[in-house]
């Protein structure tokens, strides 16, 4: 087995304590890191997504990949760093305000960073002027997700989807997703896109950005 499987094997199944050995290794054998990073760990990640979707695994399952991921990860950034293209963008990513949901706003962060996007968390009960003051402070993010986990939060996330519409802010785009959130409000409040779970988040956001 070639050290790139033995990565991706490894992400696949959330082993974090070995990860940090494999990616190690592969990089001292003089492997890619770029080929470490796509081959080895995106991949993998689009696997386990593939396999949440098809209902045979569950999100323990895929947060312990994706944090076998972000491990190694870790070890191969400094090796990114000097490369280009590597990073698919910025996404801006939050719950927002009156929201203190974060499993599956961490999940979604997880797996859109898993695909090769750079996260900025805001974390959560974010305010509206909270997300415009970040997309001013990163004028080249290319994605801003906002997460709602409660029904009696959804007006806010409308509030933060029209203030950031509103804003004149350009350049990016916005998608949604939680619990209580479906297509037909993602087309009422205006978005561009809506996932109904962290891996179809993951996907969306390479397709809207691509």
């Amino acid at each position: 087995m070639s050290k790139i499987e033995e990565i991706a094997l490894a992400v696949q199944g959330g082993k974090a304590k070995i990860i940090e050995g494999l990616v190690t290794e592969a990089l001292n054998e003089g492997i890619d890191p770029i080929k470490i990073l796509n081959e080895g760990m995106i991949s993998a990640m689009g696997i386990v997504g593939e396999k949440f979707q098809k209902s045979e695994i569950f999100v323990p399952e895929m947060l312990v990949a994706a944090r076998a991921m972000k491990k190694g990860m870790a070890v191969l950034q400094p090796k990114l760093a000097d490369k280009e293209n590597v990073s698919l963008g910025k996404c801006i990513i939050g719950t927002v305000h009156g929201d203190l949901h974060d499993i599956g706003k961490n999940l979604v962060a997880l797996m859109i960073e898993s695909t090769g996007f750079e996260i900025i968390d805001l974390g959560v009960d974010v305010a509206v002027d909270k997300f415009i003051e970040a997309i001013k402070e990163h004028p080249d993010v290319k994605l801003v997700a906002l997460s709602c986990l409660l029904t009696t939060t959804m007006p806010a996330l409308q509030e933060t989807a029209t203030a950031i519409k509103g804003s004149g802010l350009k350049g990016f785009k916005l998608m949604v997703g939680g619990a209580p959130i479906t297509q037909e409000f993602a087309d009422q409040i205006g978005v561009e896109g809506y996932s109904p779970d962290a891996a179809s988040a993951a996907q969306l956001a390479k397709r809207l950005c691509a």
